[in-house]
């Protein structure tokens, strides 16, 4: 190494650290974990008015759907559909009963969704979400846009329990 190019390294600014990938940044092709089961990201619908997205997650022939939304801190909810049928918007309930347990309505919202990737909803446009919890603190949470209901079960994760494995797009 010659000596200009030496005192030019004493000189040079030191690169800036790597970003931290954040969940809320994962696309479809991104691999990640919870609650220690690996999964590949195949879907995202990002609420950009919430700062939230709702991730489809595939383990083998496993569908789940991962809740993220940044209030003071990063908040995850894991969930797996839900059957069950819903005619019309206006009709949804404030309280749900479902196996013995009974769920009441936490917060309902809509929004303006983009969708990338393999997602319930095909295309972004507004959407409708209702968010329930039981007493027990499992959730529901119900999805309306473009004519179509989503229902979904599931519960809180902790964020010790989430995190990146590989991030291509973040």
């Amino acid at each position: 190494m010659g000596v200009l190019k030496r005192i030019g390294n004493l000189f040079a600014k030191p690169e800036p650290p790597k970003a931290e990938k954040s969940m809320l940044a994962l696309m479809p092709g991104d691999i990640c974990e919870v609650s220690l089961v690996t999964y590949e990201v195949t879907g995202r619908v990002h609420n950009r008015g919430r700062n939230a997205v709702v991730l489809t997650l595939q383990d083998g022939n496993t569908i789940m759907y991962l809740h993220i939304e940044e209030r003071e801190t990063l908040q995850y909810a894991l969930y797996s559909p839900l059957d069950g049928r819903l005619d019309n918007p206006s009709e949804v309930p404030t309280e749900l009963d479902l196996d013995d347990r009974t769920f009441f309505l936490e917060e309902e919202y809509e929004g303006h969704v983009l969708v990338n990737g393999k997602t319930p909803f095909l295309q972004g446009g507004e959407q409708h979400v209702w968010q329930y919890q039981s007493d027990d603190y499992r959730l529901v949470r119900i999805e309306w846009q473009n004519g179509r209901f989503m229902l979904y079960e599931g519960e809180k994760v902790l964020t010790g329990d989430v995190k990146v494995i590989r991030a291509n797009h973040a």
